[in-house]
């Protein structure tokens, strides 16, 4: 079976995010009750995001950290309170009128102030350098070696780290892509991914652009219906 171009799975990306399920994505990334297989959902990606945090730096001032593939902005949010200046890409402008809605009302006028949102590809934008990437779920959606192009895309630009998720191939997650998506026919998201570790290995390693970085930690997060794993890439 031919494998979707990086383009054309791009445009079904944010056509779901920015029209298709909007709705459900602001419910599933609030406080308000949802169900039970989104909550699963909802805690699996809050278990991910203080993990990838966590491997980050506790004082981020004076670094600049790229949050590629934002969503409604979580993540962006808690890098900026702990001091870095934050630049949080999405596809979706819609996810980003949210995350900018969304700027939490406790959050400091100088955190508030360090986080720019754009609406953009996060391997196409022009955005200088950083210290650390994060890829949250935004590469799940990709076939493999596209994932990876798009990472040595960034690796000149980065200093420090770049942390990102894949979709283990594991039979849990097999038989949920098999039957189709989690959410409700009306507001499916577009398939994940599942990628076999000793290749994504083997494609990090054969990468021309990311010779100069090494694989460190790496840990899966499983909860009910949502499984991610994330892999962290630092210069040697």
């Amino acid at each position: 079976m031919q494998t979707m171009g990086y383009k054309e799975r791009r445009s079904q990306i944010e056509h779901y995010f920015d029209r298709t399920a909007v709705d459900a994505w602001a419910l599933l990334t609030s406080n308000a009750p949802v169900g039970r297989i989104r909550q699963t959902v909802r805690a699996g990606r809050e278990q991910m995001r203080a993990m990838l945090l966590d491997w980050l730096p506790a004082d981020l001032h004076g670094r600049r950290v790229l949050d590629a593939g934002c969503g409604t902005g979580a993540l962006a949010c808690a890098a900026a309170e702990r001091g870095a200046e934050v630049v949080a890409v999405d596809l979706s402008p819609k996810l980003i009128d949210l995350a900018r809605e969304r700027l939490p009302d406790t959050l400091s006028p100088a955190a508030a102030g360090s986080i720019q949102f754009l609406v953009g590809d996060m391997a196409a934008l022009k955005l200088g350098n950083f210290d650390h990437v994060i890829a949250m779920d935004s590469l799940i959606h990709y076939d493999v070696a596209d994932g990876v192009r798009v990472l040595s895309q960034l690796a000149d630009t980065v200093q420090h780290s770049m942390l990102f998720t894949f979709a283990p191939r594991t039979p849990l997650l097999g038989t949920f892509h098999s039957m189709g998506r989690v959410f409700p026919r009306s507001n499916r998201s577009p398939s994940l991914e599942p990628v076999p570790e000793r290749k994504l290995w083997q494609l990090l390693a054969s990468e021309p652009q990311l010779a100069a970085w090494q694989r460190q930690r790496t840990e899966r997060v499983s909860r009910g219906f949502y499984t991610s794993q994330a892999c962290e890439l630092v210069r040697r």
